[in-house]
């Protein structure tokens, strides 16, 4: 009997030693292995910085909408529109030329003219209403005139957005004024009836920035 219950005490003591082995190693691989929030804010942080490289794609223009925020200075932080002469206006910053910059140089613009008054500022600026990129539709449509680009895509696009042709429009002689880096144009024609039957879809091209579309 004696014998017997020396053996079970034994038993649980090995039972103990085993448990404590394995905790201490399930302590020494999750110090050795990240946590899933680490993984979480690594991405967070990756992502940041994908969107701070994209800053230097846009080139601020006038009448474009931007959205500066200054951490933690809710009386700094605000909407504001890039005015005809380029530039927008802040509290303790006073007058800064907006356009012909990127976002993020804007950001380093205002950030310096901030350490007077304040210690290491962190500006932020996002472009909420992009109204400097424009094309233009002339001719036998509904509402000729000049459009945000950001509302059009394809030619298809903007004879929708200019509400449509004319009743005399020459569908199959439309063409759309590119302006070139060296300021010539070049002469891309449109054939609406080729390209709504898919037979030249390839004509539907995307629109850039200062493209004028003629509808004669």
């Amino acid at each position: 009997m004696k014998d017997s219950t020396m053996t079970a005490k034994i038993a649980a003591a090995l039972w103990i030693v085993t448990l404590l082995s394995s905790c201490l190693s399930a302590q020494g691989n999750s110090s050795a292995t990240a946590s899933p929030s680490d993984a979480v804010t690594k991405n967070e942080a990756a992502s940041a910085a994908a969107a701070k490289a994209d800053d230097n794609t846009f080139v601020i223009g006038t009448g474009d909408v931007l959205s500066i925020n200054v951490w933690k200075e809710a009386d700094i932080s605000r909407s504001v529109p890039v005015r005809s002469d380029g530039n927008i206006s802040l509290p303790l910053v006073g007058e800064v030329q907006a356009a012909g910059r990127t976002p993020l140089k804007l950001e380093q613009d205002i950030a310096v003219k901030l350490k007077n008054y304040i210690s290491e500022p962190e500006v932020t600026v996002i472009v909420q209403q992009i109204n400097s990129e424009k094309f233009n539709i002339l001719g036998q449509v509904a509402r000729p005139g000049s459009y945000p680009l950001a509302n059009a895509s394809t030619v298809l696009d903007a004879i929708a957005i200019a509400g449509g042709f004319r009743d005399f429009a020459k569908k199959k002689s439309i063409y759309v004024l590119r302006q070139n880096a060296d300021g010539t144009q070049t002469r891309l024609p449109f054939n609406y009836k080729d390209v709504v039957k898919s037979q030249n879809p390839q004509q539907n091209i995307k629109l850039q920035s200062h493209d004028t579309i003629v509808v004669p």
